[in-house]
């Protein structure tokens, strides 16, 4: 069963699920802002996704900064304290499936732990080609 860690404000998090929803799958759907994982959940994910705890954080539009989560000699524990009472603080989207878990930034980055094929084209918000008419993945153009 997949699962999202959603955030329905994020063009990212909604690009994600219309990805999964376009392969065919309603993954449960956890707006992590209300329903924030537990710290085992979120410490489990962000190994399984190859992450530091650094490295799942989100900076921008978040109280990073004013919290001095930008000082080095933060120990991943208190990186983890801080993402736990400041639930905006954890990077989006994070999806889990049976394939594996992934921050997926940028969007198309669940294509890689998808079960199922896309089942149609696919048009990010911003107007950008991920999978084509033929259901071809199109390579990012940056």
């Amino acid at each position: 069963m997949t699962k999202i860690y959603h955030n329905p404000a994020c063009g990212t998090s909604r690009n994600t699920l219309a990805l999964i929803r376009n392969s065919g799958e309603e993954p449960t759907v956890i707006e992590y802002l209300q329903q924030p994982p537990s710290r085992e959940e979120l410490t489990k994910m962000i190994q399984d996704s190859g992450l530091s705890v650094r490295e799942a954080i989100r900076q921008k539009g978040t109280p990073y900064a004013e919290l001095g989560l930008d000082n080095a000699t933060l120990s991943d524990d208190q990186l983890l304290d801080a993402m736990m009472a400041h639930p905006i603080l954890i990077n989006r989207p994070f999806v889990v499936t049976a394939k594996g878990t992934r921050l997926c930034r940028p969007s198309e980055r669940v294509l890689d732990i998808l079960e199922q094929p896309q089942q149609g084209a696919f048009i990010k918000e911003d107007g950008e080609v991920v999978i084509n008419a033929e259901d071809h993945r199109v390579p990012p153009s940056h």
